[in-house]
C-alpha cells in the first residue's frame, strides 16, 4: 500500500511524530506549510501516487529533494513497487 504521493515511506519517518506529518494522503498542506508540486500533480491527476503516472518518473518526481542532498532512488522504488502491488 503506498504512504506517500512521491514515494516516501512515511511510516518509517524517524521525524513523522515531531512535526506531526501524518503523511501528504492524509493532510491538505504539507506539514511545513508551504506547497508540495508532487502533492499538486498528483491530486490534479487523480492518482494516488507518481508511480500511477503515464508520465513516471517525471523530472518534477526525478529531481525532488536532490537540491537538498536527498537521494531519489529510494521514493522512486517505492512507486515502483506500489504499481506491482496495487
Amino acid at each position: 500500500m503506498y504512504e506517500s504521493r512521491c514515494g516516501i515511506c512515511c511510516n518509517d519517518c524517524e521525524r513523522k511524530e515531531e512535526v506531526n506529518c501524518t503523511g501528504c494522503t492524509n493532510m491538505e498542506m504539507p506539514f511545513w506549510g508551504g506547497d508540495c508540486g508532487v502533492k499538486v500533480c498528483c491530486e490534479g491527476k487523480g492518482l494516488n501516487h507518481c508511480g500511477e503516472c503515464e508520465d513516471f518518473p517525471c523530472k518534477m518526481e526525478a529531481e525532488m529533494g536532490k537540491d537538498m542532498g536527498f537521494d531519489p532512488a529510494p521514493r522512486l522504488e517505492s512507486c515502483r513497487r506500489w504499481i506491482k502491488e496495487s
